[in-house]
Formats: C-alpha cells, structure tokens, sequence
C-alpha cells in the first residue's frame, strides 16, 4: 500500500482551525506545504476543501471525504468515508506512480486516518490561539520525531514554527495510548 502521511499546521495548543480558517499567515510553510503536497493525491475532509475557497489544489487528486448526501464539488472526487477516500488515493498513487498520500485535515478526518499514517509532517507555531478544531495528540510511545526546520518569524510570517517529521517508532502499533500516555503537543 502507498505511504499515508498526515500534514498539517498545529498551535502550541493543539489548534489547527477556527471558524474554518487558518489561524495565521505563514509564508515560508506555505511553500513547505505545496512541496510536501506536489504530485500527492490529497485526502481532506468538506470544510478543509472549502476553507481552500472551494477550488481544489492544482495539479493534485483532491479526494474529500463527506457525510454529505449527494455532494459534488467541482475539481474534486467526493466520497462518503475516509475509507472510500483512501482507496481512491491508493489506486490514484499507483497509477500516477505517487510515492505517498497526503492527507490535510480537518480535525475529525486527522482524527481517523491517524492509526492508519506511516508518517506526520507537524508544523509547529509557537502561538496559542482561540480555535475549535484541533490535531490529535501525538503519542511519543508510537512516534519519533526530526527536526527539519526552524524558522523565526520573518515579515511574511505571524509566529516563529519547527517543521517536525513523525515516523513510527519501532514495534509502534496504530492504536491510540490511553490518557497517561507522554504525548507532543498538538
């Protein structure tokens, strides 16, 4: 099966969104992401694709999961469970010989595709903002992180952040820890 790997921008906090919006301006992790994205069949949940303005990312397979009935949304594959969604990237990563698939939020889809992710690419803002969507816990017993990249705030960027790759750790199952676990923020 293709590499799953989890992308996303996460507050010290743990938040990733409000009212369906980013939570800041971040210049050089825009440009992390399209790289990290490019030629990727992409999985999101509807507001996620919606909080793109409702066009899909050019040049990419946008797969978006819904609970929706009967939705469509122009530029998109629309399907009705994450489960549905990740076939359909599977079988785009084989015949566009993608070498993984990206999944970009929101909080529920990160949620369920988290026991089935090989790898987590975490942008870390240093801020704490108001939110109502938020990335799950990392557990530390399941995951080892690298540091790729550390960027203080530039003119283009609301908040210092770390760019932080997750893998599995060794003998790591896909089951969350329960609630003593050592846990990243965010």
């Amino acid at each position: 099966m293709t590499p799953i790997v989890l992308i996303a921008a996460v507050a010290a906090n743990g938040a990733i969104g409000c009212d369906n919006r980013l939570l800041w301006r971040l210049k050089a992790d825009m440009a992390h992401f399209r790289a990290a994205t490019a030629g990727k069949p992409l999985v999101m949940g509807r507001k996620t694709f919606e909080s793109f303005g409702g066009r899909p990312l050019p040049k990419r397979l946008n797969i978006v999961a819904s609970r929706q009935p009967g939705l469509s949304l122009p530029g998109a594959v629309v399907t009705g469970s994450l489960q549905a969604a990740l076939a359909i990237a599977h079988a785009e990563a084989l015949r566009s010989g993608a070498d993984e698939i990206a999944v970009l939020g929101g909080a529920d889809i990160y949620a369920q595709a988290m026991p089935h992710a090989d790898r987590l690419v975490i942008t870390h803002v240093e801020a704490e903002p108001e939110a109502d969507a938020f990335f799950p816990a990392v557990d530390l017993a399941l995951w080892t992180g690298e540091t790729h990249a550390i960027h203080p705030a530039g003119p283009d960027d609301d908040h210092p952040f770390r760019v932080v790759t997750y893998r599995r750790a060794s003998g790591g199952t896909p089951h969350g820890a329960g609630p003593d676990a050592d846990t990243a923020p965010g």
